[in-house]
């Protein structure tokens, strides 16, 4: 354990949600936040929150020049990263079968290749501070719900990426922590359960019905960060989730067996309605900004 005063740590999806609260809570602690998203002006109010320490930087995740330049002017202000946050993400819910294969692959792109990159272009300045690396994945890593393949396929992915690279750089004393989180207040859970097929999906599977506040997640990102901890769970039963989680498949294929026909005739009926584009348009108010990005406006 470090103490937090002094370290600067950087968080990519830090417009917003739970970026934002936990760069806030770490700026608390005496922590230098460097703050990389999609959105000036909501990252300038998050500086500001954060303190005269704090700055900002306008990049997309999925383009690496961005993302290269936000990392470079985080390292000539500060002189060093003790940590990362990998945390940019967008969730776009539909049945893979009917959605926009854009969209489909934009998630894809932001929630794991993105990932890829922030640990690519931010491992020369954490091998040199002998930092931590933290990945956000999530409680989708282990349980495929249906109606977020893309995301379920990212988030496995990120967590493991996580466990390749904790044995890769033990040695030379980068600590690596994998988060996963349940459906927290978010702007992009808030967008999920505003969608006419989908949010019934959710919060109707008793798994994971449940939002958790975000203080909550908060607080257990802070002191895994704090830890330099090599898992983060947001509650704590993801941990005991993972031992049988080989059996949750059966599980949500039988719970599914009805449930999933109603809501595939659902989605097909809203793609006729909308179009496939607005029905598996990203969720929340950063779900739309990386939509613009992606479509050059």
């Amino acid at each position: 354990m470090r103490p937090l005063a002094g370290q600067v740590v950087l968080v990519t999806g830090a417009s917003r949600g739970i970026g934002a609260a936990v760069a806030r809570k770490l700026a608390q602690g005496g922590a230098k936040l460097a703050l990389v998203g999609l959105e000036p002006d909501e990252l300038k109010k998050v500086a500001e929150d954060c303190g005269p320490d704090a700055g900002w930087w306008e990049a997309d995740v999925t383009d690496a020049d961005s993302l290269r330049a936000a990392v470079e002017g985080v390292a000539e202000r500060y002189g060093r990263i003790d940590v990362v946050m990998a945390n940019a993400g967008i969730a776009a819910p539909g049945f893979t079968r009917s959605m926009d294969p854009k969209a489909w692959e934009r998630v894809i792109d932001v929630n794991l290749l993105g990932v890829w990159k922030t640990v690519h272009l931010t491992l020369p300045y954490l091998l040199e501070s002998k930092g931590y690396l933290l990945l956000v994945s999530s409680l989708a890593a282990i349980v495929h719900i249906p109606g977020l393949a893309s995301y379920n396929v990212a988030k496995a992915g990120v967590e493991a990426m996580g466990d390749t690279l904790r044995p890769e750089l033990k040695h030379l004393g980068v600590r690596v922590g994998v988060a996963h989180m349940t459906f927290v207040d978010t702007d992009m859970v808030r967008g999920v359960d505003t969608h006419p097929v989908f949010g019934k999906v959710r919060t109707g599977i008793p798994m994971v019905s449940r939002t958790y506040p975000l203080d909550f997640a908060v607080g257990k990102f802070v002191e895994g960060i704090t830890r330099r901890s090599r898992t983060v769970h947001v509650p704590g039963w993801i941990g005991a989730l993972k031992v049988v989680r080989w059996a949750l498949p059966h599980i949500i294929e039988a719970g599914s067996r009805f449930s999933v026909p109603k809501a595939d005739a659902a989605a097909l009926a809203d793609v006729r309605a909308r179009g496939a584009e607005a029905s598996s348009r990203p969720t929340g108010a950063g779900g739309l900004a990386d939509a613009e990005k992606a479509a050059g406006r």
